[in-house]
């Protein structure tokens, strides 16, 4: 076991669930930082795994800097919008420093909104909010973007249009893009998390794929052919972007349809791709690529077909 003990905001949720997870597997003592009136089924899980629970109010720092004591890193897998990526991120950061934690890593997990000016991406916009608070505090920081979840392209993210056998395109169809799943996401961030020479900042993906490519893959996989859809340019897309913000602001949602175009306009631009990359950091990775997610999907779907 371990000596180090890992704190996990989030824990309850999907990335930090996988998150703690992938930390005992390692050997690490991992503390969750769950809030009053969480699921008991879900604290429950986390207590079957070994993990300590620590309920805390997320808007009280001395129960907060109380529960962090004693730790080496603070993990924030938190995820919403201002009231939690700044205000109760801000309240975990300043008890962490309180508690004299050497080690924070905050809940950037996305493309590099280092390369974009405010106003392009709502919930970039949050995180680029919060890290003014981060750049003044008295605590070792590492960022860990990884591009976008590979698992989403079966399903959430509409760039694979499997009914149709196209692939979505907007501007340049041979701009690679970078896709990292949830499970190497988080074994990576628990390698980070214990690892106390990491660097501001850490690049990570796990395959790396243009619209044309990923056509080539998914025909591949799937057995039949793929097409590139391309229905206009970036500069079409932003437009659209703003017409449905306009007419379905969702405001509150963490992911309006306008959110998720606003990403894929920032992935397809090209200031998105990350360079370099850190996947060498651990050896002992072995990186998930998208050919591997289109695959499991279509086992599953023959697996589902022949019951």
């Amino acid at each position: 076991m371990n000596d180090s003990i890992i704190i996990v905001a989030g824990a309850s949720g999907n990335l930090g669930g996988r998150i703690v997870r992938a930390l005992l597997e390692r050997g690490a003592s991992v503390r969750a930082l769950v809030r009053r009136g969480t699921a008991p089924d879900k604290i429950e899980r986390l207590k079957e795994l070994g993990v300590e629970i620590a309920t805390v109010d997320f808007s009280n720092v001395s129960e907060l800097t109380a529960a962090c004591s004693g730790a080496s890193c603070v993990v924030s897998a938190l995820a919403g919008l201002r009231d939690v990526i700044v205000e109760t991120q801000t309240a975990l950061l300043n008890a962490a420093v309180e508690a004299n934690v050497p080690r924070f890593i905050p809940s950037d997990f996305s493309i590099d909104f280092t390369r974009f000016p405010p106003g392009e991406n709502r919930n970039l916009d949050l995180r680029r909010e919060f890290h003014k608070s981060l750049d003044k505090a008295s605590i070792s920081a590492t960022m860990i973007f990884n591009g976008a979840f590979a698992d989403m392209l079966t399903g959430q993210m509409p760039l694979i249009l499997f009914k149709f056998r196209r692939i979505l395109c907007w501007g340049n169809a041979d701009q690679r893009m970078d896709f990292t799943t949830m499970d190497d996401t988080a074994a990576f961030t628990a390698r980070a998390a214990l690892d106390p020479s990491t660097p501001r900042i850490l690049r990570i993906a796990g395959d790396q794929l243009s619209a044309r490519e990923l056509a080539a893959v998914a025909s591949e996989v799937t057995g039949k052919k793929f097409r590139l859809f391309r229905p206009g340019s970036l500069g079409m897309l932003g437009a659209l972007i703003k017409v449905a913000r306009a007419i379905a602001p969702g405001e509150r949602e963490l992911y309006p349809a306008w959110q998720g175009m606003q990403y894929m306009r920032n992935m397809f631009d090209g200031r998105a791709k990350l360079e370099p990359l850190d996947n060498d950091r651990y050896p002992d990775m072995r990186w998930t690529t998208v050919q591997d997610v289109l695959s499991a999907r279509q086992v599953s779907i023959t697996a589902s077909k022949q019951r």
